[in-house]
């Protein structure tokens, strides 16, 4: 999507409620209309949005006056180009950060103290020149009807120009904080969405899916089908808006294939005799909400709801995707060649009716187009593949000792346990690509949750059945 067209997007959901914000400002309205800048910001725009931001932090006029004036602010921003909002967020960054200097002082005076009276008064001293004056006009925001929901989307899009403008985190950090104390998950709703919920939040379901796309309605409607369950997160100051949702099939054993999940024409089974739910996706619906965990809880509130409403069910369990294989092992065979393979893969690969030609035997097996269609091929390459993806899964390691793939350390840390890989468990274009068609089972096994969790989280020991352990070892 273009920056014009994401723009866009943010002016249409919020601008109703700053329009709104903005009748109530009364005899306030003339001096606002003021904040209205050229899209690049240039510096004279830039200096009224600036005495702005003080009149904001000096509370001058009072409440009623505040609030207008960050709807005011909040309409300026969005009247921006991508040139006009960097220099906003520039303002906000590099103007309204914390005095360091009166840090300094606060820090020498506390050191200075020398009674309990004295160094309360001076921790409390220090704790507010530690907080920056952004906070106070970013929490102004909060006010309005779609000021959250403003903020999310302000600090999406601060996190795509910290990437080259690292300026900016400071200021994006104080959102994160921010965010996080306004999203805690005893603040969400969880609420089942059914094909009966309005269209315009089945069509944020639509855009928003980020593990297998939904192709159309029909597909949508499939997935909401009554052997199916769709699970999201809500926030009160947002309550159009999912924040994470999880789709959830209702079938009899373990699922090993994603495309029998999602055949529209499979017919539909009575959800009481299911004895397995299988969460197949779970998607971020905000951008602007990362690092703000909240799906682990998703989970298992998904499964206290799922475990009351069928008592057939005994097993949770995913089928999840492996995104992070492919890159892995295209790398491995770069640096290592055929010696990632045994002597009897490589007397199979080259039996296999491979393309002669340079290169190591995998890199030009997986180069051949439609291999996973081609009977010997695809046999040729299921073991070293398999044995390989188990070898990513169990020993490959990220920062901090976590599991290299973000998949696997979110279902870890949740206390799950690596079940069983599955091969052609996606044979779409996006599973080859990523992950040779791979997928994985994650076991949430109620008994053994809170344990696994433990020794993940404490000691990044990884819970595996012994059919992984076994595929690792080749």
């Amino acid at each position: 999507m273009s920056d014009k067209s994401e723009q866009t997007t943010l002016l249409d959901r919020t601008w109703n409620s700053l329009r709104q914000a903005l009748r109530d400002i009364g005899s306030s309205r003339r001096s606002l209309d003021a904040i209205d800048p050229r899209p690049d910001l240039p510096d004279n725009d830039a200096e009224i949005l600036r005495e702005q931001m003080r009149a904001c932090l000096e509370g001058r006029g009072g409440e009623v006056t505040a609030r207008a004036r960050a709807a005011a602010l909040g309409r300026a921003y969005l009247s921006l180009n991508t040139v006009g909002r960097r220099r906003y967020l520039h303002i906000l960054a590099d103007e309204f950060s914390i005095d360091h200097a009166a840090v300094a002082a606060a820090v020498e005076e506390f050191r200075s103290a020398e009674t309990e009276e004295e160094r309360y008064r001076c921790e409390e001293a220090l704790r507010r020149v530690l907080e920056p004056p952004r906070m106070a006009l970013l929490t102004q925001f909060n006010a309005l009807q779609e000021g959250v929901k403003f903020l999310v989307d302000m600090r999406g899009e601060l996190m795509t120009l910290v990437r080259e403008d690292p300026d900016l985190r400071g200021l994006e950090a104080d959102l994160k904080r921010l965010l996080a104390s306004w999203f805690d998950v005893g603040f969400l709703d969880l609420r089942r969405i059914t094909w009966h919920a309005p269209a315009s939040l089945l069509e944020k379901l639509i855009n928003y899916e980020a593990v297998h796309e939904i192709r159309s309605w029909a597909d949508l409607k499939n997935r909401l089908d009554s052997d199916r369950r769709c699970y999201a997160f809500f926030h009160p100051r947002m309550p159009d808006e999912p924040l994470i949702f999880v789709e959830v099939a209702l079938v009899t054993g373990m699922a090993a294939d994603v495309h029998v999940l999602l055949d529209e024409q499979s017919p539909v089974e009575d959800p009481a005799l299911a004895d397995t739910a299988i969460f197949y996706s779970i998607s971020n619906a905000q951008k602007g909400l990362a690092g703000i965990s909240f799906g682990n809880f998703l989970i298992k509130r998904v499964v206290d709801d799922l475990s009351g409403e069928f008592k057939n069910l005994r097993t949770f369990a995913t089928l999840s995707p492996i995104p992070g294989f492919c890159r892995w092992l295209h790398a491995r065979i770069e640096a290592e060649g055929d010696d990632l393979l045994t002597e009897a893969e490589i007397r199979s690969l080259e039996a296999s009716g491979i393309p002669e030609g340079d290169g190591p035997l995998l890199a030009r097996a997986l180069a051949v187009e439609g291999w996973h269609r081609d009977e010997a091929l695809a046999g040729a390459l299921k073991g070293p593949i398999m044995r390989l993806g188990a070898n990513f899964l169990l020993r490959e390691k990220g920062r901090d000792g976590r599991a290299a793939d973000p998949v696997a350390h979110f279902h870890l840390s949740n206390g799950a346990r690596m079940e069983r890989l599955n091969w052609m468990g996606d044979a779409s274009e996006k599973g080859l690509r990523q992950s040779a068609g791979l997928m994985i089972n994650y076991l949430y096994k109620l008994d053994s949750i809170d344990a696994n969790h433990e020794t993940y989280t404490a000691e990044r020991k990884i819970a595996a059945s012994p059919a992984i352990r076994s595929l690792a070892k080749g």
